[in-house]
């Protein structure tokens, strides 16, 4: 498994980006973004399988919101553009290891959790 630590994380105004960082003690093949608000399950957001030509998205964030990695650098991105209230939680970065596309795919079966960065979206 990965340690994982996420940063980033901040207070903006709906309309405006975040740029969210995960710095893994080794990279998977999948690695993705969760989030949880309060009184709500956890729900993947976007997971990222071997490169950025794999990527995959829960539907409210498609087209604002951009998972990509650095592999040489052990670095996983969200960039998160057009924020609204709504995307407002808790977002944690995992890891799926070994990794297979499917559950990748899904957000099944990740197996290592960062801590968690608090993104705030206010009106």
């Amino acid at each position: 498994q990965a340690d994982l630590v996420e940063s980033g994380g901040g207070s903006v105004q709906a309309g405006g980006s975040l740029r969210l960082s995960c710095t893994a003690s080794k990279i998977s093949f999948c690695m993705g973004w969760f989030r949880q608000a309060p009184g709500k399950e956890r729900e993947g957001v976007a997971s990222l399988y071997v490169d950025d030509t794999n990527t995959y998205y829960t539907d409210s964030v498609k087209g604002r919101f951009t998972i990509s990695r650095d592999n040489a650098r052990n670095i996983l991105y969200l960039q998160m553009n057009d924020l609204t209230v709504g995307d407002t939680a808790m977002y944690y970065c995992a890891a799926h290891v070994p990794g297979d596309r499917w559950s990748c795919s899904n957000f099944e079966g990740f197996n290592s959790w960062g801590q968690g960065t608090q993104v705030t979206v206010s009106s």
